[in-house]
């Protein structure tokens, strides 16, 4: 993390994404959980939903409403290419910005341990009303990665960017 950082202790919410989790069963969001409060961050909120567009949107809409103090998102499943997976285009149809960087670094990331299967990847990330989004796949090993690698380290740089004016 960086130090004297106005963002060290970050409120969270998890989103799962799939038409069979339940959660006694989602591995994925509940590994997202345990990696971020061990890095003494909070998890304001938790929600599967199904891989269904409205329902992704409605969810990040409400968590990055006007009242609520969710600072980040962290979404799993759904960014495949299976016909289910709609993710990536709930996701980019309601950010502000997108930070492509995000997806590319997971990738070769990812590259690292499967090969080229990493290609099959839509993971994303952006903002939308002060807020950031981090969408990654459903797997275990792709979450843990993702949470420890890429956002854990820059999520609070990414929450200055957000709030600083010229």
């Amino acid at each position: 993390m960086i130090p004297n950082n106005k963002f060290t202790n970050v409120q969270f919410a998890v989103l799962t994404v799939s038409d069979t989790r339940t959660a006694d069963t989602d591995k994925s969001g509940q590994t997202i959980m345990e990696i971020v409060k061990s890095h003494n961050h909070r998890i304001a909120d938790y929600k599967i939903v199904k891989d269904e567009f409205d329902l992704i949107v409605d969810a990040l809409k409400t968590w990055c409403g006007a009242s609520s103090e969710i600072q980040a998102i962290i979404i799993t499943g759904g960014t495949g290419f299976t016909p289910r997976d709609v993710t990536y285009e709930a996701v980019t149809s309601v950010i502000e910005k997108e930070m492509t960087g995000f997806g590319e670094l997971f990738r070769h990331l990812s590259f690292e341990e499967i090969g080229t299967r990493a290609m099959f990847s839509r993971a994303t990330a952006g903002s939308l009303n002060y807020r950031a989004i981090y969408a990654l796949p459903g797997s275990t090993n792709a979450v843990k990665l993702g949470t420890e690698k890429v956002i854990l380290p820059s999520v609070s740089h990414f929450l200055e960017e957000l709030i600083r004016v010229k």
